[in-house]
């Protein structure tokens, strides 16, 4: 799944930001890997001398240009590196209650959209799919996929990290600063909250059939506070995106 970018550089056509997997420098030349090929040639049907955005993920882009699309190869010029900083000031961890289908993949991709430094697909008492062995690593790969499109998409030049799916109560234990999961039946919202003063936060958001209440009581125990997103029940990927969206906009760069 890949977007193309929304960098205007001329009338007829949009400028395509790419990621390629592999360090990038300045004034050389790089053979396109097979979907990165694929996606310039089958996709996007870029043709030699069309400009394009390169990025690696590890911060920064750099203009490029097609010298060849043929059958077999795709090559790249890579010109100047452009510094750009798309990165909230707010590192966000968002663990994932793991849910069906587009569902899952709709949350990861706007998820990355709004800012998330890091996603943990989540397995949890009520989640209607359920990983195992190379499914696991499957879907990880398929998800990190998403996230890559997403960054192109959306201007950032980090990939955030798609963890190994993982326990809830395993996730929990790892957690420290600022913790918040998302529950319709708490007392208190996103503005009774001090602002985390390292400038981290912890969100939990859960899968279609919510978190059981010994998952409750476990995510209190691992001092999450619950919040309320106002008097709706939201459905799973619209609390993750809401409540991301709602601390972007107190605590990060949505505001």
């Amino acid at each position: 799944m890949r977007i193309s970018g929304n960098l205007s550089h001329s009338a007829s056509r949009r400028l395509s930001r790419l990621h390629v997997n592999f360090p990038l420098s300045a004034h050389s030349e790089i053979s396109a890997d097979e979907a990165v090929a694929h996606y310039v040639r089958d996709v996007l049907r870029l043709r030699k001398g069309d400009a394009v955005c390169l990025f690696d993920g590890q911060g920064g882009e750099y203009e490029g240009l097609v010298l060849e699309v043929s059958r077999h190869s795709v090559r790249l010029d890579v010109g100047v590196r452009r510094e750009r900083d798309s990165e909230s000031p707010l590192h966000t961890e968002l663990g994932l209650g793991i849910s069906r289908g587009e569902r899952m993949d709709y949350a990861v991709q706007k998820a990355v959209e709004l800012g998330a430094s890091r996603i943990v697909p989540l397995s949890t008492e009520h989640a209607v799919v359920r990983l195992s062995g190379d499914k696991r690593a499957q879907r990880r790969l398929h998800w990190q996929k998403i996230a890559i499109a997403a960054c192109e998409q959306s201007g950032r030049c980090r990939v955030p990290e798609i963890a190994e799916p993982m326990d809830l109560s395993v996730w929990l234990a790892q957690q420290s600063g600022l913790r918040l999961y998302c529950d319709p039946r708490a007392a208190q919202g996103l503005l009774q909250l001090a602002p985390p003063g390292d400038q981290r936060v912890t969100l939990l958001s859960g899968p279609e059939g919510g978190f059981s209440g010994d998952e409750r009581s476990l995510a209190q125990g691992s001092g999450f506070l619950p919040v309320k997103l106002g008097p709706r029940v939201l459905r799973t990927e619209t609390a993750a995106l809401t409540i991301l969206a709602a601390v972007q906009m107190l605590w990060g760069d949505l505001g």
